[in-house]
């Protein structure tokens, strides 16, 4: 008998995209599913379209997080497997399939997650462009095992949660590292896998990508510094020295002015080091979607980069200042 599953979707104000996300799921090719939109009280009308696709919905008192939504998801679910969505996300059709024969299949599999195409849900702007590619590059050159989960697409068993327990609601951008952390601390395995995989609507604005990208990584460093292991494999180190690269070479963008021009070599090389660290993702854009759009795609992540490693070191600062910041990952789990 096929075990039953559980979607769980937490929305807040995705109107736009919840009814996509919620027909991906009934072309799904496994039948014996149940769908729970966890409504975080959205002011738009995510709740009545819900409804008309025949989910069951739950609305939460207050505005809690995704984090909080997934746990109250889990309160109300019936299944054996937890699937869990976002609902900018829409599924590719045998998704949940492929889900159910891998988590049946290994005990020691504790969460298996999934990855996004290339190309975004609803196609807005050349920022969610190239949002979509990057982290598609990113996200499915990682599969295997991995050390944290992806919360907007994962699945897990019901008891497997049940031992690692809930979300940690404290941790609404970062809660993915956390979770991992303690579902490999049980000595449970976190596989990615790029048939989990589905179109979602990225943001289509820079200000937001580069907001985003700051405080997710400026919240990480408590968890790197408890955790050494939690790295990502040699390719996150890569961006890693790629992002200090850019940052160090606009910083050292005034030294031939000051000390002459034959130091212009200094913040070039700094540039192309950064550059070089991701150059597999330049190929890939540049065979995807052309050169005159790497170009583009080059100038934003350049961007990216100068606001990781800023973040790194606003982060390492507060760490030092802030007792409270650097326990971020020691926090109770409530739900």
């Amino acid at each position: 008998m096929n075990p039953l599953v559980s979607v769980i979707v937490p929305n807040y104000n995705y109107a736009r995209t919840l009814g996509l996300c919620l027909e991906a799921l009934e072309r799904q090719t496994y039948r014996d599913i149940e769908v729970i939109v966890v409504d975080d009280r959205s002011t738009d009308d995510s709740v009545e379209i819900a409804r008309r696709h025949g989910a069951r919905v739950v609305v939460t008192d207050t505005n809690i997080g995704a984090p909080a939504a997934r746990n109250v998801g889990v309160e109300h679910a019936r299944g054996e497997v937890l699937f869990f969505l976002d609902s900018d996300l829409a599924l590719a059709d045998d998704v949940v399939e492929h889900a159910v024969r891998l988590l049946t299949a290994d005990p020691g599999l504790g969460v298996v997650c999934g990855t996004y195409d290339p190309e975004p849900l609803i196609p807005d702007s050349r920022v969610e462009r190239y949002r979509s590619l990057q982290l598609h590059y990113w996200i499915s050159g990682d599969e295997g095992d991995i050390t944290t989960i992806y919360s907007a697409l994962f699945a897990m068993r019901a008891d497997v949660f049940r031992e690692i327990g809930p979300l940690n609601p404290a941790l609404r951008h970062s809660e993915n590292a956390e979770y991992g952390h303690r579902v490999t601390t049980r000595g449970y395995r976190i596989v990615l896998d790029n048939r989990i995989r589905g179109r979602h609507d990225h943001d289509d604005r820079l200000k937001v990508v580069l907001s985003k990208f700051f405080h997710r990584a400026r919240l990480h460093i408590p968890l790197y510094l408890r955790r050494p292991d939690f790295n990502g494999g040699p390719a996150n180190s890569s961006r890693g020295w790629g992002s200090l690269a850019a940052l160090f070479a606009v910083l050292a963008t005034p030294l031939p002015a000051l000390l002459g021009p034959a130091w212009a070599v200094v913040p070039l090389a700094l540039l192309a080091a950064s550059i070089a660290s991701d150059l597999g993702m330049y190929r890939f854009v540049r065979r995807y979607a052309g050169l005159r759009f790497t170009l583009y795609f080059t100038a934003v992540h350049f961007l990216v980069n100068v606001t990781v490693a800023v973040a790194v070191f606003a982060g390492a600062a507060q760490c030092l200042v802030s007792s409270r910041f650097r326990r971020t990952y020691d926090l109770p789990v409530e739900v």
